[in-house]
């Protein structure tokens, strides 16, 4: 297990192969996927775990699995993810967070994205992060302000079909 990062409450590290059952009741919980087009079975929630790992291989960077300090309890990620989508700020990096409802209004998403925002300073990979969300996600765009990240203004998500409730994204980035 690597560590990337800590704050004064959590780890962010490398993912152990104990995260993959927690990672997909996560993604099984209609709570926590509320703003996404579904939720994600077993074996989409483990192929979603080996594309994270795929990604830090590729690039050394990636979604960093976020764990309780005091407790060692898997908790979700917070991290970066290439996108290439087709829209016109792509490709780009994402930064982004996924946490179990279990340690929602904790703080938890703010900590760990602030930690990685220094951490991508300091690496200097990019010179934008970008952030977006399904603009009904007002829990997500929360944190994205929290951290300082700007609003852009908003996008249609080209994977969403026309019409769908989720379609329209707010876009925010930050200079690195």
């Amino acid at each position: 297990m690597r560590i990337y990062m800590e704050t004064e409450r959590l780890i962010l590290r490398s993912w152990k192969y104990d995260d993959r059952k927690p990672f997909a009741e996560m993604n099984g919980n209609g709570n926590v996927m509320k703003y996404f087009p579904a939720t994600l079975s077993i074996d989409e929630s483990n192929a979603f775990v080996d594309r994270i790992n795929a990604e830090f291989e590729e690039t050394g960077f990636g979604l960093y699995a976020v764990e309780i300090k005091e407790s060692g309890e898997f908790i979700g990620y917070v991290g970066f993810h290439r996108f290439t989508f087709d829209v016109p700020f792509s490709p780009g990096w994402e930064i982004g967070w996924r946490i179990s409802d279990r340690f929602w209004h904790k703080g938890y998403a703010t900590e760990a994205a602030k930690a990685c925002l220094k951490y991508a300073r300091e690496k200097h990979f990019c010179d934008k992060l970008y952030s977006f969300t399904a603009v009904p996600n007002t829990p997500s765009e929360n944190v994205m302000k929290r951290i300082g990240l700007i609003y852009m203004g908003t996008f249609m998500h080209p994977a969403l079909a026309k019409g769908h409730w989720l379609k329209e994204h707010k876009l925010y980035s930050i200079d690195l």
